[in-house]
């Protein structure tokens, strides 16, 4: 078991910013579009820690992102940015022989 600081995925995906309402992150977490670690997630309440991959599907795009720190707070745009890494295709972080969702 992996202890220490986490956060509800749907929480992190709200303060991220990767959802526009904190019920889009929850049915974004139970639609299983989402992956963490490979994993398929099935539930809002997982926790997510630094160093997790996530990747997922919205609007017809793949999102693939590194969870480099937990907020506290959904803040502007400028401080969920530093949240993550982006490692999207399209961002020229991987490319697409790489991505594996």
């Amino acid at each position: 078991m992996v202890f220490g600081p986490a956060l509800r995925l749907d929480k992190w995906l709200w303060y991220a910013r990767c959802t526009q309402s904190r019920s889009e992150a929850q049915n974004l977490c139970e639609s299983r579009r989402l992956r963490m670690d490979g994993r398929v997630i099935d539930r809002a309440s997982a926790r997510v820690r630094p160093g997790a991959v996530l990747s997922y599907t919205r609007g017809g795009e793949v999102h693939i992102v590194r969870v480099e720190a937990l907020a506290e707070r959904r803040g502007p745009y400028s401080e969920a940015r530093q949240l993550y890494t982006d490692l999207s295709p399209e961002s020229g972080g991987l490319t697409p022989a790489t991505v594996a969702v």
